[in-house]
């Protein structure tokens, strides 16, 4: 891939602050009262195809960057592109992912001092860092990073695998509450397995879309779609909180769709929120474009420790 190969062309948007979702069609703790107490606050995010600037919290867009501070790049040996030829020798330049401003999430815990939270990482795959990206995360002040900040272009990455390159997105911080997908309580799925399925003949909508969400978000549980793996921090010993997961699933219908990019040609009075489909025009611009695997990638944080220390997982 050619060097500089990162931005596609987009069309234009700008976040339009939290989206209009519809709401969960049941009591979740009223048909499953085993659930009470697992309900969780989740922030989700919304990427839509746009023209993101330093000062915006985005998807893929550029980052507010320190002037002083080094721009990261790889040099692991053994990251590559699937099916391609070593990469060589060279470091390669790791890409923005995520950037998110405290103003606009305001559900989001920032370290004392700092608002404002980038991630960035390899567009590579690492063997030993479960066949993924590898991503690095900053904390930072605003105020102190724009005073001196970084002019001009980051390098870019001389090759990457394109399943780990965002598209530059807009995000729509949207708070809404989840219940647990692959976290249910040990034992449960299986006791309330029958009943999931009762409540998807009886009412025609099921547990795990209008109650769970995939997407990318703050918070809530992790966007598992395999067993979870839950990680303990490894200077204190306690478990790990969800900060954050980057999927690759991004509601194009359903509970989860917003209700102001519903298909306008669907009757909306007579079709329920979980089967409403996305209008057309708007679907090119939904998610950052990424595979990941079809799974997603999970970051992690310990509040305990005093550095905040964080890890991630990634499954597909």
């Amino acid at each position: 891939m050619p060097s500089g190969h990162i931005q596609q062309d987009t069309p234009q948007a700008r976040p339009v602050g939290p989206r209009p979702l519809a709401p969960i069609p049941f009591d979740v703790e009223s048909v499953f009262p085993e659930l009470a107490g697992t309900a969780r606050t989740v922030t989700l995010l919304y990427p839509r195809a746009g023209q993101p600037g330093p000062s915006d919290s985005s998807i893929g867009g550029p980052l507010l960057w320190p002037a002083g501070e080094p721009w990261p790049m790889c040099a692991e040996p053994d990251h590559y592109k699937p099916l391609d030829e070593p990469v060589g020798p060279d470091p390669v330049a790791m890409v923005p992912v995520v950037q998110l401003y405290a103003r606009d999430v305001p559900d989001l815990v920032f370290p004392a001092g700092t608002d404002l939270l980038q991630i960035l990482w390899c567009p590579l795959v690492h063997e030993d860092d479960e066949y993924a990206a590898n991503p690095r995360l900053r904390w930072r002040n605003t105020a102190l990073t724009a005073a001196d900040a970084a002019g001009g272009q980051p390098p870019r990455p001389h090759t990457a695998e394109e399943d780990y390159l965002p598209r530059p997105c807009m995000v729509s911080p949207t708070p809404a509450v989840e219940y647990p997908n692959w976290d249910l309580p040990e034992g449960l799925g299986e006791q309330l397995g029958e009943r999931f399925e009762a409540l998807r003949e009886e009412r025609g909508f099921d547990y795990f879309e209008v109650a769970t969400t995939q997407q990318s978000k703050i918070g809530g549980y992790p966007s598992w779609t395999q067993p979870p793996d839950w990680p303990e921090c490894t200077a204190c010993g306690t478990r790990m909180e969800h900060l954050l997961s980057i999927t690759a699933t991004e509601a194009g219908m359903g509970r989860w769709l917003p209700l102001d990019e519903r298909n306008p040609g669907q009757d909306h009075a007579a079709t329920p929120s979980w089967r409403a489909e996305a209008d057309p025009a708007a679907l090119d611009t939904f998610g950052h474009h990424m595979y990941l695997g079809g799974g997603g990638i999970y970051f992690f944080v310990c509040r305990t420790c005093p550095d905040t220390p964080y890890t991630h997982r990634h499954d597909c």
